[in-house]
């Protein structure tokens, strides 16, 4: 245990905290949809993850540098051909020597493997023409047939084959092999399994969807994300080259995440998997913005029709023009969709016209459809959409963010979260700084209509983000941490949120150890006649004449010239430390020196109780672009702001003279003699809860969160009871360390366990174990 894990036992050892449950106290009911997914194709979350099919590029019509990606050439036996390109999209062998038992074939290797299940069937269909005989096999590594299917008597002609491959054995990374001994051409080549999940035709990966499925989702937006928007317009999603025939589908480049989408994952797929999940589909639309262009307002109206026809494809009758499509399609009722984001992490004027536009034509038809503002606009709002990546200290220090929430604006949808700092690929220290924050989501449920983790899922091949929810490859897949946190809040979601009390948890004070530095981010400054003061002592002082050897840089090109400390590198986070020896343990100092910039982005850093690269504690003067003051510190490498930010910027080749004022927890930031900051800084939490009431069963549901190395033995109390039944039920979810993650080596090395709960009255012991979450459920006695 650690020294800092050692303090807080001994502190909470000598006065346990209470947990007091009010459940006479009822507060607001918890929306339905509160707790939903959100998937985007990133990361190859739906073309070589969720999206069943297996050959990668089926048309050919991805290509870089003249080759198709995912197919080669392979001659055997003294065969001799070459492979060209052909302009409908289709690839073509010539045949120019086969030799008697000679083979030519095309071998596509899939999305990092094809896996194979002993006795399972795959759906093979393929477009073709030319040889008369065609030979399709899968293959494993050793080259050995895992299963194989041939094709006589076949017309030159241009001709549809489809036939089923059935496995012999166990193969995780097996690759398609499409053979002749005459020239012959492709245009398709798939193979889906059977077996998707409820066998649905161009379904879904089964144990990817089951994950999903076990989320118990009460929605799921789709498809994104920067998906949606596109860097560029011609690269944005449009929902109607999503529909029909899979070969028909022309896809379109996903810009924003580097490779192409087959669309096979289209907007009619999307529906049917949220009708398959018993969620509600959250449909995101382009709103004529993309990250690098924006369509004119006067041009704008034939991307508002795609949004209302969108809308009738889902809700409208068989009889419309957009519902006969979607039965034609094979669903003849209604999808119900419900909800519709307005573009995704647009802003500005632009985008406020372009909401307005889309907002009052789709209320004007669907008046039951509820919209998405991204961000606070001046128009009416139903919902507003808000997104958090950040670090596990600013989750825990937000976890009460809509206690004080104006009741009288739109609701808020938290569109996605993560930790993004600190989280390794996915550790339990995320997941637990996570849980705190849900905690504040589930309380203000009056507030807070629906939330949703992002992103949703990794090909372990293409991490394009991290961390994510749910990893796989193409035999394997497992939840993070995070994954279980979001399962055991949705399946533990009361309808009514009763009132907790936790009395005041001790806490370790400011640790003020460390020394002082500088640096910057982006920008190229110099520093000069730094001072450092205990009361009106000077510790010690630097004026760079005789160099720097007192200092020690991490990052950047520094260098002691004409009297300063000069910094000429424009990469982030540059940072040279003063070594004085004397400082360490001093809580009271104050730090004087003069600054300028030389060219760049932003302005200064100024560093005091700085450890190390992960704690410290920083003044970012003129940072966020050059618009903002702040104080931020750095706690096991991720980043809290300290107090508020201040509008504020940094002029080029102007002296600024700096000063710091630090007593203990209390923060003090002069900028040319001007007080810029006075803030006291408060530790980080390590404790989290939330309750309420289920309908159904009277049950009373509890979710704590302990962040700290140190078990924390409580009283948990309820009150407006009479009696509790004694045994009622726990789940815990920890580890033996913050940094444990999920792999496919240990995928269930952080994973929830079913603790036996027997001691349950109005008021009773409970150890919350160190690095947990868990789930108390008691039962009133009757």
């Amino acid at each position: 245990m650690s020294l800092l894990a050692m303090l807080i036992a001994a502190a909470i050892a000598a006065e346990p905290p209470t947990l007091t449950i009010h459940a006479d106290r009822p507060g607001p009911r918890v929306n339905p949809t509160l707790f939903g997914i959100f998937f985007e194709e990133i990361n190859h979350s739906g073309d070589g993850g969720l999206y069943a099919e297996r050959v990668r590029n089926r048309d050919f019509r991805d290509v870089v540098d003249g080759k198709p990606v995912g197919w080669s050439l392979r001659l055997e036996g003294g065969a001799q051909a070459t492979l060209t390109l052909g302009g409908a999209h289709s690839l073509h062998v010539d045949v120019s020597q086969a030799p008697t038992g000679s083979r030519v074939s095309l071998v596509n290797d899939g999305y990092w493997g094809i896996a194979m299940k002993k006795g399972a069937s795959y759906a093979l269909r393929v477009q073709r023409s030319g040889a008369t005989a065609l030979d399709v096999t899968l293959e494993s590594d050793s080259i050995r047939a895992v299963a194989r299917r041939r094709f006589d008597g076949l017309s030159p002609e241009s001709l549809r084959i489809e036939g089923d491959l059935v496995s012999d054995r166990d193969e995780p990374s097996a690759r398609l092999v499409v053979s002749a001994s005459a020239s012959f051409s492709l245009d398709f080549v798939s193979l889906v399994p059977r077996e998707t999940w409820k066998r649905r035709p161009n379904g879904m990966r089964a144990d990817l969807a089951e994950k999903l499925a076990a989320l118990q989702p009460a929605f799921v937006r789709f498809p994104g994300g920067c998906f949606v928007e596109g860097d560029r317009l011609e690269n944005a999603f449009r929902w109607k080259t999503t529909l029909g025939d899979v070969a028909s589908r022309p896809g379109h480049w996903n810009d924003n995440w580097g490779y192409r989408s087959t669309d096979g994952l289209g907007f009619h797929e999307y529906l049917q998997l949220c009708e398959d999940l018993g969620a509600a589909p959250l449909f995101v639309v382009n709103c004529g913005m993309a990250h690098r262009d924006v369509v004119p307002m006067d041009k704008l109206d034939p991307w508002i029709q795609d949004a209302l026809d969108a809308i009738e494809y889902a809700n409208g009758p068989a009889t419309s023009e957009w519902g006969a499509k979607r039965a034609a399609n094979g669903h003849a009722a209604p999808f119900g969709l419900r909800f519709v984001e307005i573009g995704n992490e647009n802003g500005g004027a632009a985008y406020a016209e372009r909401y307005r536009a889309f907002r009052d034509a789709i209320h004007a038809k669907h008046p039951d459809v509820q919209t998405i503002a991204d961000g606070v606009v001046p128009h009416a709002m139903d919902l507003v959409d808000e997104h958090y990546y950040s670090s596990p200290g600013w989750f825990w220090t937000n976890a009460d963010r809509y206690d004080h929430a104006d009741r009288k604006g739109p609701r808020i949808y938290v569109g996605e979260y993560a930790v993004t700092q600190a989280c390794g690929r996915g550790n339990l220290r995320a997941a637990l700084a996570e849980a705190a924050f849900m905690t504040g989501l589930q309380r203000n449920s009056d507030v807070v209509a629906m939330a949703s983790y992002a992103p949703l899922f990794v090909n372990a091949n293409d991490r394009r983000w991290n961390p994510d929810l749910i990893v796989f490859d193409s035999a394997r897949s497992y939840g993070t941490p995070s994954y279980h946190v979001q399962q055991l809040f949705a399946e533990n979601r009361p309808d009514v949120v009763l009132s907790v009390e936790i009395s005041e948890v001790p806490s370790v004070p400011v640790d003020a150890s460390g020394t002082i530095g500088v640096g910057t981010w982006r920008t190229q400054a110099e520093f000069k006649d730094i001072v450092v003061r205990g009361g009106f002592e000077a510790i010690a002082s630097a004026n760079f004449e005789e160099g720097a050897s007192e200092w020690h840089a991490s990052h950047g090109d520094w260098i002691a010239v004409d009297g300063a400390l000069r910094q000429s590198s424009r990469d982030e986070d540059c940072r040279d430390l003063f070594a004085i020896p004397a400082l360490t343990g001093a809580g009271d100092y104050q730090i004087e020196l003069k600054a300028r910039k030389l060219g760049g982005d932003e302005g200064f850093l100024v560093l005091f109780h700085a450890r190390d690269d992960a704690n410290f504690f920083w003044w970012n003067v003129g940072g966020w672009g050059n618009r903002e003051h702040g104080i931020e510190k750095g706690v096991d490498g991720s980043k809290i702001q300290v107090g508020a930010h201040v509008a504020g910027s940094i002029d080029t080749g102007r002296w600024y003279a700096l000063r710091v004022a630090v007593g203990g927890s209390h923060i003090r930031c002069y900028l040319d003699g001007a007080l810029v900051h006075d803030v006291v800084d408060t530790p980080v939490p390590t404790l989290a809860a939330t309750a309420g009431r289920r309908d159904a069963t009277g049950e009373i549901v509890i979710e704590v969160v302990n962040g700290s190395d140190a078990a924390v033995p409580a009283i948990v109390r309820t009150s407006g009871v009479t009696a509790l039944e004694p045994t009622g039920s726990s789940t815990v979810l920890t580890s033996a360390s913050l940094d444990d993650e999920n792999s496919f080596e240990e995928p269930d090395r952080v994973a929830p366990r079913d603790v036996p709960l027997g001691n349950a009255a109005t008021e009773f012991a409970h150890t919350f174990a160190p690095r947990s979450l868990t789930v108390l459920r008691l039962k009133e006695k009757r």
